[in-house]
């Protein structure tokens, strides 16, 4: 039952959001009284915990997965959006950025490990495209991984980037082109033009 309901609770959190769904809301689709709920997990947040933690799980293992192919970082980047965005392809009520309003230290806490797993994913992608001659020898790997991480953070946030005027999935596309712009060799530029131009094909 346990799995059951963070599984029912996942697929309601995504889709309208951290703070629209109550517990009344998942017993019902459940089919479940909220007090058998209750037996297993203390309150909405115990919930709200778990499930961020499992989506985290879940999307850094496949992203793990992608850096183990060991494509050219370029492509990888590229694999590695696309994978991310179909995780999140359902949402409809910004579940996250509703997280962070309503639920802060939850946010905070999936926030840090984030930036944790990136870093580490985000210098290896750097360092690599360095040795293959892709990325320019100039960069500062610490900078450049920082600055990727505030980025595909801060396109998530309405306020800079309302969703009548961003689809979610061209906006990631957007930053990514931004960021391996500026980082790119002329070898790397021709990847990426490459892979762009098959996107769009």
């Amino acid at each position: 039952m346990t799995e059951q309901i963070i599984h029912k609770a996942t697929e309601m959190f995504m889709t309208l959001g951290f703070k629209s769904v109550t517990m009344d809301d998942i017993a019902h689709e459940i089919g479940i009284s909220k007090k058998t709920i209750y037996t297993h997990f203390s309150n909405k947040e115990t919930i709200i915990a778990v499930v961020t933690d499992a989506i985290f799980e879940t999307i850094t293992n496949d992203i793990a997965c992608i850096c183990d192919m060991h494509k050219n970082p370029i492509e990888e980047l590229y694999d590695i959006k696309k994978r991310v965005m179909e995780h999140i392809c359902n949402e409809k009520a910004s579940p996250f950025h509703q997280l962070q309003k309503y639920y802060p230290a939850i946010h905070g806490n999936i926030k840090r490990r984030q930036f944790g797993f990136m870093q580490e994913c985000v210098l290896k992608n750097l360092n690599k495209g360095l040795e293959q001659g892709l990325y320019r020898d100039n960069i500062d790997v610490q900078f450049v991984s920082r600055i990727y991480f505030k980025g595909i953070t801060g396109i998530k946030e309405e306020d800079l980037f309302p969703p009548s005027m961003f689809a979610v999935d061209s906006l990631s596309e957007m930053y990514l082109e931004y960021h391996l712009r500026g980082i790119v060799t002329p070898a790397g530029r021709k990847i990426l033009n490459q892979i762009i131009q098959s996107n769009q094909d």
